[in-house]
């Protein structure tokens, strides 16, 4: 059986980092990407991540259809890498067809039931949102409810969680 396992941790944690690590002890590796390039600066978190992956990894950049983008990739790989359930979750917020937080969730079902399903193992990288003050604006919000249900389903269906604080990784689960 597969495992997945989930990294936790907030922004500039290590949570990338220690997740790459980890990823490096596979023969093939998939890197699913989220992020999309809509200013400099995540240009230049994007330009970060590029360079620190081995070349030998695929990379495949998929801000929308992550559930089928695992299963499709699966079977080409010992390691499907996602980085990061966050951005996914913004993807889906802010996309033309905006989706409201019930769609979200059902996707977020959908993807445990993907990495239930295949033979490739998961490694998941999310940001924990919920340790710092409630936001002020109502999307903010809206998005710190989503994120946390999200992080707690998928730690729920995970083998192993970790929680990533000042670049030290501590298991969790």
């Amino acid at each position: 059986m597969a495992k997945t396992i989930l990294v936790l941790g907030g922004a500039r944690s290590g949570k990338s980092s220690f997740a790459e690590t980890m990823a490096k002890r596979y023969k093939t590796v998939v890197y699913v990407a989220t992020a999309e390039i809509k200013d400099d600066e995540m240009r230049e978190r994007i330009r970060i991540h590029r360079e620190r992956r081995p070349l030998c990894w695929q990379t495949i950049e998929s801000p929308y259809n992550l559930e089928k983008v695992v299963f499709d990739q699966s079977k080409k790989a010992d390691l499907v890498f996602i980085d990061c359930i966050t951005l996914y979750i913004t993807n889906l917020l802010v996309m033309p067809a905006n989706q409201d937080s019930s769609q979200i969730i059902d996707k977020i079902h959908t993807l445990c039931r993907v990495c239930e399903e295949i033979t490739s193992d998961i490694i998941i990288v999310s940001n924990e949102v919920g340790l710092g003050i409630m936001p002020e604006n109502a999307l903010a919000r809206h998005f710190c409810d989503i994120a946390g249900s999200a992080n707690q389903i998928l730690a729920q269906h995970a083998t192993e969680v970790y929680f990533v604080i000042s670049g030290i990784a501590q298991k969790i689960k």
